[in-house]
């Protein structure tokens, strides 16, 4: 074997900063701990974010739409700090060092949650289980905690997977060949720590209590932050390439110094060529002024960002829908007989999730050991399915997943107006037929997250992966945000003239199943135009890397 065959080709380091040694480094030796990390730290996130929207109604004493729309908008903040985290890792820190800081703000944060949960004084004042009153002191140090959480939360997300990625060499085309089947276990292992937290933790928060409730993550977020560090001799690394903003920004300026350049025919996004071409006012000066004339590189990978985008655009409602597990599929839950069977045992309404997890436990290694083959056969690409095509089918089934559970509050309220249902705890009706929604929503998920996240990556130019990761994460915050403006609009238009409104207090006497229906009705209006925009893109191509 030659001597260059015993490093990586695509640029990758080791912890001391020398070339990559293959047999030492990388591949499904490193991924184990980031697997690890990366389980622990979905474990920490859902067991914490799960049962919020019941703390927040039951403990801080919120009406359900201000509870609703404060975990949405959290939860949103949670996906829109990758950005920060982002840039840092790709411009300065580089992934390792951007993931073990930000968890460092993200385990001071789990422990003021728990501390703001079980600490008398700090913890709200209650004269019985479900009768608790929050100080405007006590509220602030919740949403302190939570908000430093989601910063913490911001370091981590858009660096994990692509950092898992990263030790797989791009160059090897064994390797290579390896890197799709990281993804679909990336997320496997998100979901087992998520099954964890959706089954046991809210099982000891809505019975043990909040404090334990919510220790239980924070230990384990300290533990995601030992099993990262454990693998460092293990990893492979990529050297921070400086601020991608700002080469994008050049571009931009470039090119509009240059709007009067002719540049040869291209088929797209022809005005960008023009920072990349020179003119006589290019040589009078050096050395080149990088805001007046920029690389093939640079301009390449901002036409790249820009083709990315409508694709990002039409997954945002997708998070919408994927969203209402964590709300309003929670509140509809609350109504439901919570006994199972008919033992006196009362599953949480927030423990459905699991049916999620267990639907993308399911589908995880089925879509890998058996579509995937059966689909190559058919279609002759290496993946079976393109990237697209798995994220188109994954809208699809998210519009049944809103049928479904309009559908069951349309069957729900029915039997309230029977039998007069209108003030009980809550309806003589399982709370386990909930379960086709979140099986189904869990599929879904398998598909479009799975195929994004593959799809960002690969699509990303080189040295932006992270900024890309995080800017796939967007799309999971700007479903949050425009859960809430749903709400929020809905809201104040169903309740004028002194009516309930679509969502009040009391679900028995509101129209869930209009909202439901609502995003059913968007979820194929953005499956259409996520078909002319999956028509439209053209792949990049694999060329290897840009370092």
């Amino acid at each position: 074997m030659a001597e260059e065959d015993v490093y990586t080709k695509d640029g990758t380091v080791d912890y001391k900063g020398d070339p990559a040694d293959k047999k030492k480094t990388g591949t499904w030796k490193a991924c184990p701990f980031i697997l690890g990390n990366e389980c622990c730290e979905r474990l920490a996130y859902y067991g914490m974010s799960s049962n919020l929207v019941l703390y927040f109604k039951i403990r801080l004493h919120q009406h359900s739409t201000t509870a609703s729309n404060n975990v949405t908008n959290w939860g949103g903040t949670c996906y829109i700090t990758p950005l920060i985290g982002a840039f840092f890792a790709d411009a300065y820190l580089g992934r390792y060092w951007t993931i073990a800081c930000f968890s460092i703000i993200y385990v001071l944060g789990m422990t003021l949650l728990t501390l703001s949960a079980s600490v008398t004084g700090l913890k709200p004042t209650c004269t019985g289980k479900d009768n608790c009153h929050a100080t405007n002191i006590q509220s602030a140090v919740c949403f302190i905690a939570l908000y430093l959480i989601a910063l913490g939360t911001g370091g981590i997300k858009p660096c994990v997977s692509s950092y898992g990625a990263d030790q797989f060499d791009d160059a090897d085309e064994a390797e290579k060949k390896r890197k799709g089947s990281f993804f679909n276990w990336f997320y496997f292992s998100i979901n087992v720590g998520a099954l964890i937290a959706g089954s046991l933790l809210v099982y000891i928060q809505d019975n043990v209590g909040w404090g334990l409730g919510f220790g239980i993550p924070a230990a384990a977020m300290a533990i995601a932050v030992s099993t990262f560090f454990s693998g460092t001799r293990l990893y492979r690394n990529q050297k921070p390439g400086g601020s991608p903003l700002t080469r994008l920004c050049q571009v931009v300026v470039a090119s509009f110094r240059k709007y009067r350049v002719e540049v040869p025919a291209d088929k797209s996004l022809l005005f960008f060529d023009k920072a990349a071409v020179e003119t006589q006012t290019n040589h009078i000066k050096e050395p080149v002024n990088p805001w007046r004339l920029c690389t093939v590189t640079q301009v390449e990978e901002l036409k790249a960002i820009i083709r990315l985008l409508p694709v990002w655009a039409t997954v945002i409602v997708f998070s919408t829908v994927s969203n209402q597990m964590g709300t309003l599929f929670v509140l509809q839950g609350y109504t439901m007989d919570p006994h199972v069977g008919k033992s006196s045992f009362k599953i949480p309404p927030a423990s459905l999730s699991i049916f999620d997890i267990l639907s993308v436990l399911f589908w995880v290694p089925v879509y890998d050991r058996i579509i995937v083959p059966v689909a190559r056969r058919f279609t002759g690409h290496k993946s079976g399915l393109t990237q697209l095509q798995r994220m188109g089918i994954g809208l699809l089934i998210s519009i049944f997943v809103m049928i479904s559970a309009a559908t069951l509050e349309v069957v729900r309220l029915k039997m309230v107006r029977r039998h007069d249902y209108y003030n009980d705890k809550y309806v003589p009706m399982s709370i386990f037929w909930q379960v086709p929604q979140y099986f189904l929503i869990g599929c879904a998920e398998v598909f479009t997250n799975i195929g994004q996240l593959e799809f960002f990556y690969e699509q990303a130019p080189d040295a932006m992966r992270s900024m890309c990761s995080a800017l796939q994460l967007t799309t999971i915050a700007l479903g949050n945000y425009l859960s809430s403006l749903l709400v929020t609009i809905v809201t104040t238009i169903s309740t004028r003239h002194g009516k309930l409104g679509w969502i009040p207090d009391n679900l028995n006497y509101g129209h869930l199943h209009y909202f439901f229906w609502l995003l059913a009705v968007l979820s194929v209006l953005n499956l259409g135009a996520f078909l002319l925009v999956a028509r439209w893109y053209t792949y990049k191509r694999a060329v290897g890397t840009l370092r």
